[in-house]
């Protein structure tokens, strides 16, 4: 590579979005106070820019404008010019991303903010063309703009930024009102099941014409809702709306059918043409979904999904000391001489390619039959291409195909005169050759960037799959990235969790010069997954450092005049807001998470205080979930666990006896979204015996393994038959 002309401050950073910026002739600052001192002693406006190294948006942007000589001067001469990557600094991200909604109706990435020198936004939008179109104003036409009004109206602009942020300081808010108290969980759980499927789509799943993003959260209240009605009409079509979009999901081209995983959303109602990045928290939540819609329907074609998300992700997504990095691009070089990225060029095949590598005739089909030919008729290929163009504006996929499993594998078997199974091993035998392939093709950008909160996600999704499906390979998998946490993203010495860490040199673990502090998303995501990894591993010191994480996350973020938690510490200066999240998206908000983790807390500690904290936290977003609980699905799931009452199943054996495997087996193959397990192994020194002195009035009975079902620390009576543990486990 030629020596780059120009290099700014991003060269020190070691978020991989920032390091991508490091040579644009654009004076870039990191997110800081060597930033905002500039700003105030030079009495220049902030531009500030927020994306991630994964956003096909924000490379288009760099192209077309922060690589611009011409471009970079002009805001060089006139702005202090911020880059963060939104991933690292969620809580930058959050605050201004609330300006542009606010302001625009609209928001997404790259996010373009202009802030007076105090950091108080007062202009903002997306992406924005180089130049003046016949629908847009160009950037540079923008920063020109920006800085004549700051040369003429700095009072009016001042005073306006001042009028904004006390109108988003008063439009943000969440906070308890009066003596409110959690909502009643039958209605709220009634009425989003009602908005959902107003918004399902009956032929392809999912909740949306299109653009359709896969949203976990939907799925999981639907499983839920299902548990808690499952002799109703209603209970019925919830699971049908969940098993559904998550088969089309699977069938579809958002599915990676020769690489595994998922990508991001699909750009069309069928799933077809995705936006082709591939995002470790979509991994981890959808791991866990196909393992609920295993365990609920016993069908093995689930099961297979899960396996196949786990096998990228233990392939493409770990670092060798055990973290998971964060995500694929979804743009890359078409061939190792190309000049240009296209979107899904890793990806996507041309029919005469997979002609050339699919040549063989097939034995006991039609004459002149061949792999190609089978493996092209399953997976939709057409000669000119299956891309709708409407679907690809920048013909980047023009004459190509995205595979998508158009029919049922029995009636491509039909068409060719093959048994179902001989058909299964020619496509696999077909994936492999192709796989093969396309490790010859350049590979996309990988984010070596790890981060607390998305490596808590895909422990959970390892823990539950290996838990489900009864692989202890899964378990040992998200044990190995637990024990990274702790060593690599946990200070011992203030017992709090960082954000995030980097792939070094030589494959090292490297931490940035001032380590970024955790965020809220950052405990409740690793107190669920030590949970999930708890109740699969019975490993108890991760229900230790689950209940301690507990205990900061409430010293650092709990509101106690408004309830619920705020994402972020009150100790940063530079955050003119300290906001909650009200919307579960990509991710569940984290105060969705954190009433089921106060529950099972509680739960396992004895701390009934939890329990009233998770109560608290529903009556703060009380409003929200009465009127739309859409918006919020997974508290709204929250709710019914509240209102239900966690069911503590506690079974009394020797962890390694066949007699206590096989209850925890049996408790492992049961949907029940209102339970936790525990092993009271006679270890009265062990830490639940100290936590909960209950347990040591529990005894094996007849010398057996048996279960015990509690509620509130009283106990059924014990049971030491599988069948009827499995009638007590249902909700």
């Amino acid at each position: 590579p030629s020596v780059p002309r120009h290099t700014n401050r991003l060269i020190n950073e070691k978020s991989p979005y920032l390091l991508q910026h490091a040579h644009n002739p654009v004076d870039w600052y990191p997110w800081g106070q060597e930033a905002f001192d500039k700003a105030k002693t030079e009495n220049k406006l902030i531009f500030l820019s927020v994306g991630y190294s994964t956003c096909h948006w924000c490379h288009v942007m760099e192209e077309e404008s922060f690589k611009s000589k011409e471009i970079g001067e002009i805001m060089n001469e006139h702005f202090v010019c911020i880059k963060v990557d939104r991933e690292e600094r969620p809580d930058v991200d959050k605050v201004y991303m609330t300006f542009v909604q606010a302001t625009s109706g609209g928001g997404g990435w790259p996010m373009s903010v202009w802030l007076t020198p105090d950091l108080k936004p007062f202009a903002g939008g997306t992406y924005f063309p180089p130049e003046d179109g016949v629908h847009r104003v160009g950037f540079r036409t923008v920063l020109l703009r920006i800085a004549e009004q700051w040369k003429e109206n700095k009072d009016a602009l001042l005073e306006s930024s001042q009028r904004i942020l006390e109108a988003l300081r008063h439009t943000s808010e969440i906070r308890v009102q009066g003596q409110e108290s959690p909502p009643p969980a039958k209605e709220v759980m009634d009425t989003c099941f009602q908005q959902l499927s107003r918004s399902y789509d009956e032929d392809y799943g999912g909740f949306s014409k299109s653009p359709k993003f896969p949203t976990p959260v939907n799925l999981n209240f639907l499983f839920t809702y299902w548990a808690l009605h499952q002799t109703t009409p209603e209970g019925a079509r919830a699971l049908k709306m969940a098993l559904h979009t998550l088969k089309m999901m699977a069938h579809g081209g958002l599915h990676d059918h020769i690489g595994q995983g998922f990508h991001r959303y699909s750009t069309d109602q069928h799933w077809h043409v995705p936006h082709f990045e591939k995002m470790l928290y979509d991994q981890g939540q959808l791991a866990a979904m196909y393992s609920k819609a295993f365990q609920i329907s016993g069908d093995e074609f689930f099961a297979d999904i899960v396996r196949d998300i786990l096998l990228y992700v233990s392939r493409d997504l770990s670092d060798q000391a055990g973290g998971f990095y964060s995500a694929e691009d979804a743009d890359s070089y078409p061939t190792t001489t190309s000049t240009e990225k296209r979107e899904g060029a890793f990806c996507v095949w041309t029919a005469k390619e997979l002609r050339a590598l699919l040549p063989d005739p097939v034995e006991g089909a039609a004459e002149g039959t061949t792999l190609g030919d089978v493996f092209m008729h399953h997976y939709g290929v057409e000669e000119a291409g299956n891309v709708d163009p409407m679907k690809d504006p920048h013909q980047e996929l023009k004459g190509k195909n995205v595979l998508i499993a158009r029919c049922p594998p029995e009636l491509t078997a039909a068409r060719f005169g093959l048994e179902p199974g001989r058909l299964s091993a020619l496509l696999q035998e077909c994936q492999q050759r192709l796989s093969s392939a396309r490790a010859q093709r350049p590979r996309p950008h990988l984010d070596t960037k790890m981060l607390a909160a998305w490596n808590g996600l895909m422990i959970s999704g390892f823990a539950q799959a290996g838990a489900t499906l009864a692989e202890q390979g899964y378990v040992s998998r998200a044990a190995q990235a637990a024990a990274f946490l702790r060593t690599h993203l946990f200070d011992p010495d203030s017992g709090r969790l960082l954000r995030s860490c980097y792939r070094g040199k030589h494959n090292s673990v490297e931490q940035s010069a001032v380590p970024i502090q955790g965020f809220l998303e950052d405990y409740v995501f690793v107190i669920q997954a030590l949970f999930d990894l708890y109740e699969a591993s019975l490993e108890q010191g991760w229900l230790e450092w689950a209940l301690h994480l507990q205990h900061m996350q409430d010293k650092l973020f709990w509101d106690p005049k408004g309830f619920a938690y705020f994402s972020t510490e009150a100790s940063d200066p530079s955050l003119l807001l300290r906001l909650k999240d009200d919307q579960d998206g990509a991710e569940p908000t984290p105060n969705s998470i954190a009433v089921t983790n106060l529950l099972r807390a509680a739960c396992y500690s004895g701390h009934m205080d939890w329990v009233e904290k998770a109560g608290k936290i529903l009556a703060a977003f009380s409003e929200r979930l009465q009127k739309i609980p859409i918006t919020l699905p997974e508290m709204v799931r929250a709710t019914a666990v509240f209102h239900h009452t966690l069911k503590q199943v506690v079974i009394c054996g020797d962890p390694q006896g066949e007699d206590t495997k096989e209850m925890l087996h049996c408790v492992h193959s049961v949907f029940s979204p209102n339970k936790v397990l525990m092993v009271a192994d006679g270890d009265s020194a062990g830490f639940l015996y100290r936590q909960l002195p209950f347990l040591a009035s529990l005894e094996r009975k007849d010398g057996k393994a048996t279960a015990y079902i509690c509620s509130n620390f009283t106990c059924s009576l014990p049971v030491t038959s599988v069948q009827e543990l499995r009638g007590m486990l249902s909700p």
